[in-house]
């Protein structure tokens, strides 16, 4: 089952309420995105810890309803 681009978006910032997200769909069918999620959040954590923290906001959806999705993630600065 395909995720909709706006539904993760959603997720994301439900759970990281001052995320700015970018999402493309790599292959056009909701399965493989690349997203971009910038967050103050962030500070003073490591990479592993920031792309544990959008993964707990995608609630458990990764590998399920979301195949593949290549995250980076930034602070403001």
């Amino acid at each position: 089952m395909a995720m909709d681009a706006g539904e993760i978006e959603r997720l994301i910032k439900a759970g990281i309420p001052d995320a700015q997200v970018t999402i493309e769909d790599l292959r056009g069918d909701g399965d493989h995105y690349a997203c971009l999620v910038v967050s103050p959040a962030f500070d003073g954590k490591n990479r592993v810890q920031q792309h544990q923290m959008v993964y707990k906001a995608l609630q458990g959806r990764m590998g399920t309803e979301l195949h593949a999705l290549a995250l980076q993630t930034a602070t403001p600065d």
